[in-house]
């Protein structure tokens, strides 16, 4: 990251373009805890772990005399980036599931103060039916993608059987105990003392099973994401109809982000961060405008249906000069016009 004569580094155009007044996108992680979670751990993690992986963590966005985004350096004071809910106490594992859910969601909304870091912990000490404990990050996109982000964390994390041997995955078949519910089969690893967990989250109130998305996405011959962007699509459609009928046979556009990384496996931070690296630290991926098709009756959905007309659109989307032409025209744009200003 080069630096100018005030030691500031520029920043990128799509993290400009992340951080503005019209748009602010964050990832979410979700660490789920074994044991109740310790709080002086959880600061340690951060202070001498996650704070020195990437100089952005301890920047903040501030604007030069052309309205140009750079990133300085400032002094980082943990507290003022963790936050420890409070619920009622006493009640079920399920009933802080619930909680638990209505927070992320609330808490997702939010958009980051400009005068800090880019990036909150909240530690949720309260037992749900997956965990003792959970600590979620959110981390603002103008930061990195999800593959710099992700890498971060799992630089962060240990694994509970061996932590000497390299972090993996292994991708198993979900079973079926006696009560029926599914089980899903995940690799523990830890940091410090504590035994955490990874696991992706979608702020919904609705869990989907990733053997059920894989099926799908066999029967029609998709991507994972083309199914679970359908799905979003779908959802969406459904809302709008709830909101005002007519909205179901609206023209809508949705905005999503094709990655363009050439993906070769998991590499440690130390890599991304190398200056010729094949999977560079920073966002890479480009911009679809995706129309949302539309509910053919909408009074009784076909969803596997809508699934498959989304992912035909999608997969057209990827193959055309748009995405190319998008990103040109974005450069042409700031060129033009200058920094977005503030009214």
């Amino acid at each position: 990251m080069e630096h100018n004569k005030e030691g500031l580094a520029p920043a990128s155009p799509s993290a400009q373009y992340f951080n503005s007044s019209a748009l602010s996108v964050s990832i979410i992680a979700v660490l789920e805890s074994e044991v109740p979670i310790n709080d002086e751990n959880a600061m340690s993690l951060l202070k001498d772990v996650f704070l020195p992986i990437n100089p952005r963590f301890s920047s903040i966005m501030v604007e030069n005399e052309k309205g140009e985004k750079q990133w300085k350096k400032v002094e980082i004071k943990l507290e003022d980036h963790i936050d420890i809910p409070i619920f009622p106490t006493g009640l079920s594992p399920t009933s802080y599931d619930k909680y638990l859910d209505d927070y992320i969601s609330n808490m997702a909304m939010d958009r980051f103060p400009q005068h800090k870091p880019l990036w909150e912990v909240h530690i949720v000490k309260y037992p749900t039916s997956n965990a003792a404990g959970n600590v979620i990050f959110k981390l603002h996109h103008a930061l990195g993608d999800g593959y710099s982000l992700m890498g971060s964390l799992l630089s962060c994390l240990q694994r509970a059987d061996n932590p000497s041997l390299p972090l993996t995955f292994p991708s198993h078949q979900s079973s079926k105990p006696k009560n029926g519910r599914e089980k899903d089969d995940r690799t523990p690893i830890r940091s410090g003392n504590e035994g955490l967990e990874y696991r992706p989250i979608v702020i919904s109130t609705m869990i989907f099973s990733l053997d059920r998305i894989k099926h799908i996405k066999t029967k029609l011959g998709a991507t994972i994401n083309d199914v679970i962007t359908g799905i979003i699509f779908l959802g969406t459609r459904l809302y709008m109809q709830e909101i005002n009928h007519k909205s179901s046979q609206a023209h809508s556009t949705a905005l999503v982000l094709l990655n363009t990384r050439t993906m070769k496996g998991y590499n440690s931070v130390e890599e991304m961060l190398k200056p010729d690296s094949d999977t560079p630290w920073g966002n890479r991926f480009g911009f679809l405008h995706v129309p949302i098709p539309k509910l053919k009756d909408p009074k009784s959905p076909n969803p596997i249906e809508f699934v498959q007309a989304a992912q035909e659109v999608i997969k057209k989307k990827k193959s055309s000069f748009g995405v190319y032409l998008n990103g040109r025209l974005l450069e042409i744009v700031k060129k033009l016009r200058g920094p977005e200003v503030h009214t």
